[in-house]
């Protein structure tokens, strides 16, 4: 067995140890043609592709399926170290940030409610493409403790905590009474 294969092995050594003939220069082609062949060359191996067994192709597609699952295992493995990593250290204790809570003025537009007022909210802003002047209104519930609004009365409220469903404002100052 050994004299069969040193004859085997002893061309394909003579064959790398031969210089390398100068590669020919390639011919300079047009785009079309360069299209053509690279279609043509992407047809064959295709065409190789098609020419595999059933069983080659199942071989194959579980092969990538262990490839990709080891992919995924060592990215879940990367992802495990680094947030057991960034827990090791201890957070520091949140402090409480007071935020600046919002002011609106407005016009009680209904007190019916016990220590609840409807304030109705203009707004007048010009339109950013078309310049003209458009007008809104918006109504919350604000929280009056002491009754002390009423209707079209001019009103300040202040941003609150939820206090109830709809109501998240509280009454601030009584700007102008109604007449």
């Amino acid at each position: 067995m050994a004299d069969e294969q040193t004859p085997e092995t002893e061309p394909d050594t003579a064959v790398a140890e031969a210089p390398s003939a100068p590669a020919a220069p390639q011919p300079v082609l047009a785009p079309k043609e360069r299209r053509q062949r690279a279609r043509a060359a992407k047809a064959s191996k295709i065409k190789a592709r098609a020419a595999r067994t059933p069983e080659e192709r199942h071989a194959e597609r579980v092969a990538e399926r262990v490839a990709k699952a080891r992919a995924r295992r060592a990215e879940r493995a990367q992802a495990k170290a680094k947030t057991t990593h960034s827990a090791a250290e201890p957070t520091p204790p949140r402090e409480h940030v007071a935020g600046t809570q919002k002011t609106r003025q407005g016009i009680v537009v209904s007190d019916k409610a016990d220590k609840t007022i409807t304030v109705r909210i203009d707004t007048a802003r010009r339109h950013r493409r078309y310049e003209k002047i458009v007008r809104t209104s918006q109504t919350l519930h604000a929280h009056d403790e002491s009754n002390d609004a009423h209707i079209g009365d001019t009103v300040t409220v202040r941003e609150a905590r939820p206090l109830s469903r709809t109501k998240r404002w509280r009454l601030v100052d009584v700007i102008e009474r109604a007449k």
